[in-house]
Parts: C-alpha cells; structure tokens; sequence
C-alpha cells in the first residue's frame, strides 16, 4: 500500500482504531462519562476526516474499496448517525443496571461494518463488512441482560442473520463459478461478454438478493424488523433504522450498476415487486400499531419500499434521489428514536402511545420535535420529507413506471393517518403523570435535546429550502 492509500482509508482506519482505543480506556477502569465523551470525540474525528478524503475522490484501493462521491456520502451519513446515536447514548445507559462501556466498542465496530460495505467493489470486502456489522448487531441489541425482550430478539436477529448470510453467499459462490471473478466491474465485464445469461447468474442474484433483503427488512424478508425493533434499547433501534442499512443499500446499488443488473427485464421486475410489497404491507401493518418502535419499524419497511421503486428506474437522476430520500429518512428517524431515547426510564422504554399523551403540554420542546419528524416522514410540505418525497416521485415517473408511482402516492396518504395519531396523543389535554425525567444529568439531556432541535431546524430548513443542498448531491453523486 502507498501512503495515498491509507489516506483514503483514513475515516476506517479512525473507526478502527477507536475500537482499541476505548477497550484501553475500559482496561484502565475510567468512568461511563469519559469512555462516552472519548467515543464521541472518535466519531467526530471520524466525520472530519470525511471531508479531507473528498478532495482525492473516486480513488480505489484495489480489488477490495473504492472511495468516491458516493461512498463519501453514505459513509457521512452512517457516521453522522453513530454520533447522535453516542449522544443519546449516555442518557439512556447511564441509570440502567448493565455496565454500558462495552457498548461503545460495539457502536465503533457496527459503524466500521457499514462504512466497509459503502465503499466495496469486491465479494470478499462485502462479505466482511458485512459480517463485522451483523456481528456487532448480535451483542448491540441483546445489550440489555435483565430484560427478557433484548435476548429474545438478539437471538431472533442472530438465527435469522445466520440463514441470511447463507443465502448470500451461496449466490456469490453462483456468481463465482459462472464468472471466476469476484470483483463487481469484472463480474460485469464477463456477463458483457457472454452470449446470454444463464440459469445460474439468475439464481445467484436471486439468492444475493435474499441476503440484501433481510437486512434491509422490505418485504417479504421483514418478519424480524419489528419484533427486534421492539426488543432492542432506543438508540440500538434507531441504529438499525439508519446506520445499519445504509451501508447495505449503498453496496446494493454500487452492486446493480456495476453489473447492469436493472437491464435484465427479471432482476427489474423483482425488486419491482418487492418495492410496490413493501410500501402497501409496510403502511397496513404500520396502521395496526400501538408501539412507537414497532410502528417505526413497519415505517422503516414502506420508507425503503420507495427507495427501491426509484431506484428500479434507473436514469440519471435515480441515484441522487436516493441518496437525498436517504438523508431525509435519516434526519426524520434519528429525531424520533432520539425523542423515545430521552422519554424511557430506566424500567423500560417509552414505546407505547399512552407515553405520549399530552406531552406537549409537559414537554413542548421534545413535543415539537417529534410532531416535525413525523410530519416529515409523512412527507408534508414544509419538511425535507416532502423534497424527498417529490424526488423519488419525479426519478420514477421520468422512466415511466406509473404503478409504482401511483402505489408511493396512495400508501404515502395511508402513512399520513398512523403518524397523525401519535401527534393527536401529544397534544391531548388529558392528564398524565410525568415520564422520563432526566434530571440526574441535566448536561447530557441538554446536550440531547439540542442536538434533536439541531436537526429538526435542518428538517424544516431543507424543506424550504433545498436547492443548493439538491445540486451539491447531484454534483457529488450524479
């Protein structure tokens, strides 16, 4: 490797070597608070470095990474995620029983596996990312030891994982035997060249397919989402939500370019499929929930439901609205799962609708920012989520794919009305006693809450005015 390499490599390389760093710090016995405030400092060191690495974009290390605009992008976004994520962190964990140091090692490590498979161009790197992800995910959501629910859905993540991964790779090894190359562009380079595609090339994709699927929870690969949404702690959930799958989708899409899996009329049709079945069964299932995190979860399903008809349409402006839908569903998703974070007590989390009765009224800040989250999840005017929205709207219907776009508007309407409950709870005059006190650490739960109001200002921002943020994504990732 040159020196140039590992400067690409920089932002991984932080990661990575933060993971020793805070297993030092808890060698060393230092408190919860200065093992947190030294993990944030990494990430942030990690964001910043981000930046620095954009001026030598696209640069590959070859075979296994590729760093450009758009691996730049989604590794910012995943390791914005995992800084808010260690912001929440600290108010959440620090009154519950289980010693939460280790947890920031895994929070490090989980952000390391996506970051890796934003930027492969290889089976073996993404394989791998994967892997350290999946690993990290297993102890993340079974954290908490003296509940029954984090064990039950860590096992049901880890099985379910496990059988996932089987499928994936048995669809490379496909892929590997028809091909002989495990690198995505050479992949590409021999499926050109042969004659016709075979039986064998389908079935692999089909399988790759499979893999991606499961982690992305769309349908029908969903039935674990809610369960382990419900089970994990609030900032584990909502790292599920964002961080986690970004790095998954955006190796799916460097995947399907590479080889010009859309153009096979099979492959187009099936993600097609499972696009227009996540977004009506996402919003159904979402109407019959009583659980914030649950209802979140079904949420997250219809979200990528539209990501995935945008993407099916394949022209020039079908990756920039994914990315700029991705950020959007991030800001909106991270907003709401913080609010849960800082309403949950050390007995349990504030996952039912009851916790939000009336929280205007005790809480009006907290209130405003999960009403503006969910108003833009809904895609409402006025919020980025109705940009995003409109983006994805207008890269489908340029390729014609009328049904899908018709399918994103009714079910977008149906995700309207499950949203509006949760915000007619919190402005109810009923009288409730007070939840979710913070008081022990005033600081953190300051610090929280700006950073929450931070990103809602961002939320309405972007909403109203998105235009210069649109074209600096065209310009990086177009």
């Amino acid at each position: 490797m040159v020196a140039l390499d590992f400067f690409a490599l920089m932002p991984l390389l932080i990661l990575a070597a933060s993971s020793v760093i805070i297993m030092l710090l808890i060698a060393f016995r230092l408190s919860h608070r200065i093992i947190q405030v030294s993990s944030l400092l990494l990430f942030s060191l990690a964001f910043l470095a981000l930046v620095f690495i954009k001026s030598i974009t696209p640069y590959s290390i070859h075979p296994l990474l590729i760093v450009d605009g758009f691996s730049v992008f989604i590794m910012g976004l995943i390791v914005f995620s995992s800084l808010v994520i260690n912001v929440l962190s600290y108010i959440y964990f620090e009154e519950k029983e289980e010693g939460p140091k280790e947890y920031y090692v895994l929070l490090l490590l989980a952000t390391l596996g996506s970051c890796v498979l934003a930027c492969s161009q290889h089976f073996i790197s993404f394989f791998l990312g994967l892997e350290l992800l999946s690993v990290a995910l297993y102890a993340l959501i079974a954290y908490l030891r003296a509940r029954n629910h984090p064990i039950e859905a860590g096992i049901k993540y880890l099985v379910l994982a496990a059988f996932s991964s089987a499928f994936l790779l048995f669809g490379m090894a496909l892929l590997y035997m028809e091909t002989g190359k495990m690198e995505f562009l050479l992949i590409a380079g021999q499926l050109t060249s042969a004659n016709e595609i075979s039986i064998r090339i389908l079935a692999g994709l089909a399988l790759m397919l499979v893999g991606i699927g499961f982690k992305l929870a769309v349908v029908p690969f969903h039935i674990w989402a809610a369960d382990v949404y419900q089970g994990a702690s609030a900032p584990i959930a909502a790292f599920i939500a964002t961080a986690s799958k970004a790095g998954v989708l955006a190796v799916l899409i460097r995947f399907s370019i590479s080889i010009d899996a859309l153009s096979m009329y099979t492959v187009q049709l099936t993600i097609m499929g499972i696009a227009i079945a996540s977004m009506i069964m996402g919003n159904f299932l979402a109407l019959r929930q009583a659980n914030i995190k649950r209802l979140l979860a079904y949420s997250s399903i219809a979200h990528f439901g539209y990501v995935l008809i945008a993407f099916t349409a394949l022209n020039s402006i079908s990756t920039p609205a994914v990315c700029f839908y991705i950020l959007t569903y991030f800001l909106n998703t991270l907003t709401a799962f913080g609010v849960v974070t800082l309403l949950s007590t050390k007995e349990s989390d504030a996952e039912g609708i009851e916790n939000y009765e009336s929280l205007f009224w005790r809480k009006p800040m907290l209130a405003s920012i999960l009403t503006v989250s969910l108003l833009s999840l809904a895609g409402l005017p006025l919020t980025v989520g109705f940009i995003g929205k409109f983006y994805l709207l207008v890269a489908t219907l340029k390729t014609g794919l009328w049904l899908g776009a018709t399918v994103l508007v009714l079910t977008s309407v149906v995700g309207l009305f499950y949203y509006l409950r949760i915000i007619s709870a919190m402005f109810s005059t009923s009288q409730r006693e007070k939840q979710g006190e913070s008081s022990v650490h005033p600081f953190f739960y300051l610090l929280s809450t700006i950073t929450l109001g931070s990103i809602m200002v961002i939320i309405i921002g972007l909403g109203i005015y998105p235009a210069q943020v649109l074209h600096l994504m065209e310009r990086l990732i177009g």
